[in-house]
């Protein structure tokens, strides 16, 4: 038996202790040895339905008559804290009888209470009506509803009007944790503890089935709360089950914690896809003017008569031009409106020739390891930008790691099966190849994780990162037909995982052109359509002071007149693809009925659909992506005009 508690009582009986008694939740009785009441609490008045001075002195067998007097005073061989003794701790189940004569369930809990009169007895005293009335009715209810209940594949609570739970099923007991006769006879608020008693109990001038009626056949969506503390969004579906003792509310609830991880990623895809439309509008316009300024910079290099300092000048406005477009490049691949020019490659070769570049890039305080699958199966995909996603990833994981650490670049063959997509929003079944890469720096917390791969979005210190390196890897691998996955935590590092599906066709082997430096026509002519008046006119300047005749249209309708009115043969068309009126590509098959011999290259900053399928070029097309220098354009003319004829 464990000591007693020691208390000092004064002439009256008063313990002073009468705070801590009075802010108990049930009703609290204390008796002598002899059973007589010395003390009592305001929720032990409520409860027996006595003022306190009609109970104090009286025995305590007239509010507890069977069987708690025994209990106490044993009997007459033993002291009354010996037989308590054997009842510590214990939960005692007896009736309690109110003033009224009433009886009612009662439980109670006996602790020892040492004092200078002696050991008194401090019995807490528990109504349960509430849980043996929800008793009764789940032996009523267990043959018609128990085999119903289990077999709902969804958790089912069983309400009554008081917000009393009196049945559920063993999915509600592995949702919230809790053994079935720990939750019948508690308040459902206890596992839906948010809105859910509102919506039951409604106000104080409707009944429970009342507020309910409004919510049946409703999917509600609150949290539950589990055993152990932790919250979980569910959905509730509330129907009326009628019984002896009035309208009850069966209650469907379901986890809903798989579907909002889904709802999350999917809102994260269409902001991902809104952001990436304004970008590719932004880097269109942009795109034109950076061609304007790359134009004149590069033909004012070409003047023999300046100095070294206009020079120098001239070739730093060069230098930002070069920068900005870049920017914008990478704001067109975020966005999903680059030119891709796949081929069936292995993904090995790609790896293994970024491998060379990055030691220099990521200094000498990182180790890289590379591991590669040697039977690693094929993919279609542009070569130059998985290199860009393998630097871009590099230079994060680099950042990530300032003090140094390991960065793993690995190849694997994976399977995606139903559940595996089913859990990750974009992910497509069959079988893939999978490229990750894992750094060992300072990782990234949860919110963090949802906007890496916005443009613009950085956690550099400000002038240290543009906030594109990863959303132009968003961007590439969502065209390139995969997708990409990041697992990170505070302190463990980062790993991004790139999915990329395979495909049977053998390896294209692609040969590099040859490239020159100087281009000069021989005098054929071209005719430009370009809705922008000054790229207009630095293309006309450009092409015809390497030799070319240059016919020059603001508009499709303008290229038909011209086309329609010139004499002479047009060899060669350089058009916009996105044009008021009409596109590039309706212009050119206009055209093409007029000039059958004419070729087409077309140029532009931010592709649609006409000339490309889902960003990938259709065959047989040339296409320059803006801005580029006149020498590019030059070069570019010359190589279109020496292919052999595609025809239409």
């Amino acid at each position: 038996m464990s000591s007693p508690l020691r208390v000092r009582t004064d002439e009256t009986g008063n313990l002073q202790y009468r705070a801590l008694l009075e802010a108990a939740p049930d009703a609290m009785v204390i008796v002598n040895r002899a059973g007589e009441i010395v003390l009592l609490n305001l929720q032990a008045e409520k409860q027996f339905g006595y003022r306190r001075d009609e109970l104090l002195g009286q025995h305590v067998k007239n509010i507890i008559p069977q069987g708690f007097a025994e209990r106490l005073v044993a009997d007459a061989l033993r002291s009354a804290e010996d037989a308590l003794a054997q009842q510590i701790g214990k939960g005692i189940e007896l009736y309690g009888r109110r003033k009224d004569g009433s009886d009612f369930p009662i439980e109670i809990m006996l602790s020892p209470l040492e004092s200078a009169e002696g050991i008194l007895v401090t019995a807490a005293i528990r109504d349960i009506s509430v849980r043996k009335e929800a008793e009764k009715h789940l032996a009523q209810m267990e043959s018609r509803y128990r085999g119903l209940l289990e077999a709902a594949p969804d958790a089912m609570v069983v309400v009554n009007q008081n917000g009393e739970i009196v049945l559920l099923n063993v999915q509600a007991e592995k949702h919230f944790g809790y053994r079935r006769d720990e939750l019948v006879g508690q308040k459902v608020k206890n596992i839906i503890p948010e809105g859910f008693a509102e919506r039951l109990i409604a106000d104080g001038t409707r009944s429970a089935a009342e507020a309910l009626a409004q919510q049946i056949g409703m999917g509600i969506e609150l949290y539950g709360r589990r055993k152990d503390g932790s919250d979980f969004p569910i959905e509730i579906m509330l129907s009326p089950l009628e019984s002896a003792e009035g309208i009850l509310v069966t209650a469907a609830i379901r986890d809903i914690t798989d579907r909002k991880h889904l709802e999350q990623m999917l809102r994260q895809a269409q902001k991902m896809e809104a952001v990436g439309q304004l970008a590719g509008g932004v880097a269109h316009d942009f795109n034109n003017l950076l061609g304007v300024i790359l134009g004149y910079a590069d033909l004012l290099l070409e003047q023999p008569a300046l100095n070294d300092s206009q020079r120098k000048d001239i070739g730093e406005i060069q230098k930002a031009g070069v920068r900005a477009a870049l920017l914008t490049r990478q704001l067109l691949a975020f966005s999903r409106k680059q030119v891709l020019q796949p081929t069936v490659l292995d993904l090995n070769t790609v790896v293994a020739r970024a491998e060379k570049l990055l030691h220099r890039l990521i200094g000498e305080n990182i180790e890289l390891l590379v591991v590669l699958n040697p039977a690693l199966g094929r993919v279609k995909a542009d070569s130059g930008q998985l290199e860009q996603i393998i630097m871009n990833l590099a230079v994060n994981a680099r950042d990530a790691m300032p003090e140094g650490g390991k960065l793993t670049i690995e190849t694997s063959n994976v399977e995606i099966d139903e559940q595996y997509a089913a859990q990750h929003h974009s992910a497509l079944t069959g079988p893939h190849v999978m490229l990750a890469v894992t750094d060992t720096g300072c990782g990234m917390d949860a919110k963090t994780k949802t906007h890496i791969f916005e443009p613009f979005f950085t956690t550099k210190k400000f002038g240290k990162g543009t906030g594109l390196g990863l959303a132009t890897v968003y961007g590439i691998v969502k065209q390139s037909g995969g997708w990409i996955w990041v697992y990170s935590e505070p302190g463990f590092g980062t790993t991004f995982k790139i999915y990329l599906p395979c495909v049977g066709s053998a390896i294209e082997i692609v040969l590099p052109s040859d490239k020159v430096d100087t281009v000069a026509g021989r005098s054929q002519t071209i005719l430009i359509v370009e809705d922008d008046a000054a790229l207009l006119q630095v293309t006309h300047r450009s092409l015809d002071e390497v030799g070319y005749v240059i016919l020059a249209a603001r508009s499709p309708a303008e290229a038909i007149l011209i086309s329609e009115s010139h004499p002479g043969p047009i060899h060669l068309m350089v058009t916009d693809v996105i044009m008021p009126g009409m596109s590039g590509d309706k212009l050119a098959s206009y055209l093409s009925a007029l000039r059958p011999e004419m070729k087409v290259l077309y140029v532009s900053g931010y592709t649609d659909d006409t000339i490309v399928h889902l960003g990938v070029l259709e065959p047989g097309l040339a296409f320059l992506q803006k801005p580029f220098s006149p020498r590019t354009l030059a070069r570019k003319v010359s190589d279109v005009l020496a292919m052999p004829f595609p025809g239409f």
